[in-house]
């Protein structure tokens, strides 16, 4: 069945005495917004995207955070993406608190809260029930227990691409960003009135700032082509480790019997890289969108 036909399949929302909440996770640039987009502007229209990136809550660097526009939004309401002042970072608890009362207006709207984003440290502390700021279960030789007991009805979507290949485009996307004007948005961002005010533990850890400092803050022109091209290869290095890392604290999270599901767009992205367009468009629908409602369909049924 065409996944374009398959909204007249999907169930009706349940009611807020039984408050279900949809998760889409997996590493950075595996797909999630995406998806989240896909699956809430086609099949799911009255639901509304809460962003979980740390990183993009922040105002500013919308090439170097790659940010959604607001036409790739597709008119789907975002809550928590590019809303905060960088000058103070949020913490996880303030993000659990927050993110709390937004679920509360979405439920009490009769519609789906859809919790997209690659910070497992901020969907954990959203998500489970008893919340301790000075527990760490995610980093360290002796992590802390994962907590199983959450605070919401889950279902859980993993988006999961081969590493290998998920590398690979990282390294496009990074060209890509470039092309778009990253290094611009950089400088700019570095010369900036505001830049000594922005917060060391929020915009600041952007990927993309602290490789480029020595080419944007360098006076020596002699190496600045020697400087460039090593902030690059920082930027792709970094961003691959940061992947890495991300799917890592999924794997902790399914160790403490978290129920992912994991839907698989590795074939999708090979076929994007391909420069096939139209086959990657029609994998990505098949393989990923139609397998993600049919979970999401499952969920929304179940009492």
């Amino acid at each position: 069945m065409p996944y374009t036909t398959m909204l007249q399949h999907s169930p009706p929302l349940p009611s807020r005495r039984h408050p279900k909440v949809l998760v889409i996770l997996g590493a950075t640039g595996a797909g999630k917004s995406k998806l989240s987009v896909d699956v809430a502007s086609t099949f799911f229209p009255n639901s509304e995207i809460i962003n979980s990136d740390k990183i993009q809550l922040y105002r500013g660097l919308h090439i170097t955070t790659n940010k959604m526009t607001l036409s790739q939004q597709l008119g789907v309401t975002h809550h928590l993406l590019g809303q905060f002042d960088p000058v103070k970072s949020m913490s996880p608890s303030e993000f659990r608190s927050l993110g709390s009362t937004i679920i509360s207006g979405i439920l009490a709207r009769w519609r789906l809260p859809i919790i997209v984003g690659g910070s497992n440290s901020l969907i954990y502390a959203l998500l489970v029930k008893r919340f301790d700021p000075d527990s760490d279960v995610f980093n360290g030789s002796k992590p802390d227990p994962v907590s199983s007991e959450l605070r919401y009805n889950c279902c859980f979507i993993w988006v999961n691409v081969f590493l290998p290949v998920l590398n690979e485009y990282l390294n496009q996307r990074v060209d890509s960003m470039l092309d778009s004007g990253m290094v611009d948005e950089l400088d700019e961002f570095y010369h900036s009135p505001e830049f000594n005010s922005v917060s060391e533990t929020g915009l600041k850890k952007a990927i993309g700032v602290p490789e480029f400092k020595k080419y944007l803050t360098n006076d020596c022109t002699k190496y600045e082509e020697d400087l460039y091209e090593e902030a690059v290869r920082n930027v792709k290095e970094n961003t691959c480790q940061l992947a890495k890392r991300q799917m890592g604290k999924i794997q902790r999270l399914r160790e403490g019997k978290w129920d992912l599901r994991r839907v698989d767009a590795t074939t999708a992205f090979k076929a994007a890289m391909g420069l096939d367009s139209e086959k990657a468009a029609k994998i990505w629908g098949r393989q990923v969108v139609e397998t993600s409602v049919k979970i999401v369909n499952r969920f929304l049924k179940d009492e």
